[in-house]
């Protein structure tokens, strides 16, 4: 089981070297990747009276991409999307910003996708959330067939390229997608079309619930439910890193092929704390200085 971090967007702030201190220490401890969480625009809740969004517009988020490009740079870490909303963008172009980020960082990306939940952000961004689980369908299947094919023509009802093209494809043919997933529907796409899963559950009933309609969706097509990754979550509390290691046992029973620890929330003030936190995390899941 491979152990990252997830980027403490909403804390880190926008200096560009404390960015840099955390993604070397992270590294330097010992993990494996780096989860970065997306959002594009806020709301202002004084505009949207009763917002009850977990982020706002004073909520910090660093665009994934562009953060990626910088990471790409100055770590040896996978760049991972968790997740990037895809039905709120343009797929030819999330398709030519992730071969970048793919080249750049020598084949060290894994894209995260899902449906995001702020009728707000895709409103600023001209698309439509109402019809965001059907159109993502087509945007998977292009975005594959772009990091292959040096030219593509695809006619389908939301997607439409004529004799186009990237170039340069991309290090990884295709880039691996892998699904945010809670509903019903959500969980048996992703078992239908992602190379992983980021379940929302934690190790329980709860979890293999989700990961039965995940492999009824791989069914569904004749993939094998066991080649699908899969992607824990643990969050730092306060309670010690003994407390995050019995999770990861929970997760690394339960078959995860990844885990993501979280100190983001947690009230630490200060890049330095977050990577003190992580220190301890490390040692105790023993992770090894790189």
């Amino acid at each position: 089981m491979k152990v990252g971090v997830v980027f403490p967007q909403t804390e880190i702030g926008a200096d560009p070297a404390s960015i840099r201190t955390y993604a070397r220490g992270v590294e330097e401890l010992g993990f494996s990747h780096l989860v970065a969480y997306d959002h594009v625009l806020g709301a202002d809740p004084q505009v949207h009276r009763g917002w009850s969004g977990p982020y706002d517009v004073h909520t910090t988020f660093h665009e994934p991409m562009v953060l990626f490009g910088y990471l790409a740079a100055i770590t040896s870490l996978e760049l991972v999307t968790g997740i990037l909303i895809l039905p709120q963008r343009q797929t030819a172009l999330v398709a030519k910003q992730a071969a970048e980020v793919d080249i750049l960082s020598h084949g060290r990306l894994r894209l995260g996708i899902g449906l995001g939940w702020n009728p707000v952000e895709y409103e600023a961004l001209g698309k439509r959330f109402s019809d965001r689980g059907r159109r993502v369908e087509e945007q998977v299947g292009l975005l594959r067939r772009l990091w292959v094919e040096s030219s593509v023509s695809y006619d389908g009802r939301y997607e439409q390229v004529t004799g186009a093209g990237l170039a340069p494809l991309p290090r990884q043919r295709p880039i691996p997608i892998w699904f945010g997933a809670q509903s019903p529907p959500a969980l048996r796409r992703a078992g239908r079309l992602a190379d992983g899963w980021f379940p929302q559950a934690a190790p329980g009933p709860q979890l293999e619930q989700a990961r039965a309609l995940v492999e009824e969706g791989a069914l569904e097509v004749g993939r094998d439910p066991a080649s699908l990754g899969l992607e824990g979550r643990v969050s730092w509390d306060g309670d010690g890193a003994e407390a995050i290691l019995d999770t990861a046992g929970a997760w690394r029973e339960a078959g995860a092929t990844h885990l993501s620890i979280n100190t983001m929330g947690a009230g630490l003030r200060s890049v330095e704390d977050h990577l003190s936190v992580l220190a301890a995390t490390a040692s105790a899941l023993g992770l090894g200085p790189v």
